[in-house]
């Protein structure tokens, strides 16, 4: 099937911020032939029946098929999407942000990476009270952190640990986390 009548037949309809979340970022070509380099936070484009990831290009998202891939390590993958065949417009991609639609990722909910939070509201389950929306996910210690951005505009760190999240709700793009008591207080 010809990657136009591909993309018709998937999307009808323009794809939104909140029908996506992040997975990744394209890097620099690698050969001549088309391929990328792709840095990603989640694997769930292996995990799943998806032909196609979704790319940000110039402030809109893209579906684009690939023709392969291959892992380099647990964090990079070289990737081949279909009709990009040289190095030169494999270089347009390049520095592309990297989604993976909702829709696919059904049913994989407990292998949901935190990466895919990002976006998602920040509630406090002590007082149901909504902290901010999580704008990146730190796990670059022993202590995985939501860094949520408050209505104030001010960066607080959330402990990102499976005993202090409540609920995920990915239709509704909620964490509920048992945030211990002063933590607020301290990040303000």
């Amino acid at each position: 099937m010809h990657l136009a009548q591909k993309l018709r037949d998937i999307y009808i309809r323009m794809i939104k911020q909140e029908d996506v979340f992040k997975i990744g970022r394209i890097g620099k070509p690698h050969g001549v032939k088309g391929e990328l380099s792709f840095s990603f936070t989640d694997d769930v484009f292996d995990r799943t029946d998806s032909e196609y990831l979704v790319l940000l290009v110039n402030g809109i998202l893209v579906p684009f098929f690939w023709e392969e891939y291959r892992f380099k390590s647990n964090e990079t993958a070289l990737i081949k999407f279909v009709d990009i065949d040289t190095k030169e417009q494999a270089q347009e991609l390049t520095g592309c942000d990297v989604y993976f639609p909702w829709s696919l990722s059904d049913g994989i909910e407990n292998e949901m990476s935190l990466h895919s939070t990002v976006g998602f509201s920040l509630f406090n389950a002590g007082n149901n009270t909504r902290v901010g929306t999580v704008k990146s996910i730190d796990d670059s210690t022993a202590n995985i952190l939501f860094n949520v951005e408050t209505s104030e505009e001010n960066i607080v760190m959330i402990p990102a640990s499976e005993e202090l999240i409540v609920s995920i709700d990915v239709e509704k793009r909620e964490i509920v986390v048992d945030i211990p008591e002063g933590l607020l207080e301290i990040n303000n």
